[in-house]
């Protein structure tokens, strides 16, 4: 499990670590940060996929993701007694990235690129740690990189040049994990590709999840959903049918959920009380249609190390949150959840049945601060 989301010089989040539980919620405000919380866990997960500089060039390029106020707050500042202001900075700009777990924990640093030319606007990894334990010291760390060289410790906890030329834009989480020379890389690399993130999940009139699809086994939910009666039908057949059926049901009290099957194409149908052929997937409400979406995830019988909700109650009716808290709470036993939200009746359910911690965000001086019952342990990067 992770226990601690680390997160520096990324839009409004200057400094900003949050401690996590089996179920973790994270609300506040409007404009409070949580988005920005949101697309900094998504930013981990392209480190694993390679693709961490595109998403920052999607953004902007790094210039317009960094934190625009001073390097840090006088206490004056903070009391109001003097305005904002720039000081002189005393540390490189850069923006940070990393978490802290049951074993390994892992940081990277993205900073300015040297030099112009076309790509002036992409950032370049200047740092990289894996470490055993809560934070870094020169016994318990694994692999570092430090522009680009990048050495591992061998199987007898020496030192080797794993890398001499690494392209400032690849990570050495994937051009050095190797199953013989560094496996610590590999098994994390590996979790950190296995997170799940549920947010773009389509119900309009063109959604892929109201027309037949291909089906075949899906153990894990697509993050557009288009696979859900391949998902669902997986679930019946090597998952927890009861689980699912339950879950529907006190959402949808009478209802079933069947999979229909055209050749190789499946289709979702749900049959209702008092009519005498189900509803196809193209006759659901947006709201219902949400559900069987987050069911399909949430029951998957290949939970993820983590999975990230982001605003799941959005299209759903207030009727259904208790049955969506329910489901999200059952799931929190067989996989972490981050769940960002600004719901207070999924919050109010969640904390009611479930032992889950809440995160509170907030904004002060254009910052973001978290509230949370957790003090955050000693958080420290590896320095450059």
């Amino acid at each position: 499990m992770i226990h601690q989301i680390a997160v520096s010089g990324y839009r409004s989040l200057r400094d900003l670590t949050v401690v996590l539980g089996g179920l973790t919620i994270i609300t506040g405000p409007n404009g409070s940060g949580k988005s920005s919380f949101y697309r900094a866990l998504r930013l981990m997960n392209d480190i694993a996929h390679g693709g961490i500089i595109r998403s920052l060039a999607a953004e902007g390029g790094l210039p317009s993701t960094l934190w625009a106020g001073p390097e840090s707050f006088a206490r004056s500042v903070k009391q109001g007694q003097h305005p904002v202001e720039g000081t002189r900075r005393k540390n490189p700009v850069a923006l940070k990235l990393g978490f802290a777990g049951d074993d390994y924990s892992y940081a990277i640093e993205l900073g300015l690129p040297v030099g112009g030319g076309h790509f002036a606007l992409d950032p370049e990894i200047k740092l990289e740690a894996l470490w055993i334990g809560a934070q870094p010291s020169r016994h318990n760390v694994l692999a570092e990189r430090h522009g680009p060289s990048v050495r591992i410790r061998d199987k007898a906890n020496a030192w080797a040049q794993a890398e001499t030329a690494l392209a400032a834009y690849d990570s050495m989480m994937t051009h050095c994990a190797d199953p013989r020379e560094a496996q610590e890389l590999l098994v994390v690399r590996e979790r950190m590709r296995n997170w799940r993130f549920y947010d773009h999940l389509r119900t309009d009139a063109e959604a892929p999840a109201r027309r037949p699809q291909i089906g075949t086994r899906t153990p894990a939910l697509s993050g557009d959903g288009s696979d859900l009666a391949a998902a669902i039908q997986t679930i019946r057949e090597v998952g927890d049918a009861d689980a699912l059926d339950t879950a529907i049901e006190h959402a949808f009290p009478g209802h079933t959920v069947e999979v229909a099957t055209a050749g190789t194409y499946f289709e979702i149908e749900m049959r209702q009380p008092g009519l005498l052929r189900p509803l196809k997937a193209t006759e659901l409400s947006e709201g219902t249609l949400k559900f069987l979406l987050l069911v399909g995830a949430l029951f998957s019988p290949r939970p993820p190390g983590l999975m990230v909700l982001n605003e799941p109650e959005t299209s759903l009716h207030v009727d259904l949150i208790p049955a969506l808290a329910r489901a999200i709470g059952e799931a929190s036993a067989r996989t972490q959840i981050i769940l960002v939200t600004h719901s207070e009746a999924l919050i109010g359910n969640l904390r009611g049945d479930f032992d889950c911690r809440q995160v509170r965000l907030r904004k002060e001086l254009g910052e973001t601060l978290a509230e949370q019952t957790e003090e955050p342990g000693r958080w420290v990067w590896p320095k450059r």
